[in-house]
């Protein structure tokens, strides 16, 4: 039961009490600044880590403004989707998604799962559903399987859970600027605003770096 409420939480907890975005956006207001810093993947890039859950109606709301902005970004900048795992269904899915990205699967069986979800009302809550659903995109069971039961799919599943800790995240869908700002779609103001929000911070870090480097 704990699960079950925390799960509904964490899922809506982002919609309400949103801000409008300022010309400048406010520390504390707009976004969260980290106390500790956490550490990027690649050092000469400006890292944006999206925390998501399949079943969230928001991330899935937010892939049609994230996808198409993700595409365009600058190549100083590394872009990172990672799944937010509080147990249950939550887990369940972010093993999925390591699944997929171990076999390198295109975008649209990502958007098979959340339209499977939001729309079809599956709800691939075990690896034998999972399997019997990725049928129909060619990935047989037995691979499924064995990429589903991996050392590399298990160390990342465990790898997001210590970033999301660090990152001290409550809700889905959140954003994660070069391991220093977090913020979500209420601090940002909206769907849109939350790229725009995203550009804002990344100009600022590229700013920092570059007079940094003077």
């Amino acid at each position: 039961m704990r699960k079950l409420l925390l799960s509904s939480f964490l899922a809506t907890s982002c919609l309400f009490g949103a801000q409008a975005l300022a010309v400048e956006p406010v520390a504390g207001t707009n976004y969260v600044v980290l106390e500790s810093p956490v550490a990027v993947s690649k050092k000469d890039q400006i890292e944006v880590v999206e925390l998501f859950w399949y079943g969230c109606p928001h991330c899935y709301q937010l892939e049609p403004t994230l996808n198409p902005w993700v595409e365009q970004l600058p190549e100083d900048v590394n872009f990172v989707k990672m799944p937010a795992m509080f147990g249950g269904a939550w887990d369940v899915h972010g093993q999925l998604f390591y699944t997929l990205q171990a076999l390198k699967v295109e975008q649209k069986v990502h958007d098979r799962v959340f339209d499977a979800l939001h729309n079809k009302k599956q709800r691939l809550a075990n690896a034998k559903e999972i399997a019997s659903f990725l049928e129909a995109d060619g990935i047989d069971e037995e691979t499924f399987n064995k990429t589903w039961n991996s050392f590399g799919v298990k160390s990342q599943m465990e790898k997001a859970r210590q970033q999301a800790m660090a990152y001290q995240v409550q809700g889905v869908p959140a954003l994660v600027i070069n391991g220093k700002y977090r913020f979500d779609i209420g601090m940002a103001g909206g769907l849109t605003e939350t790229t725009e929000l995203a550009d804002a911070l990344i100009a600022q870090e590229r700013q920092a770096t570059e007079s940094e480097q003077e």
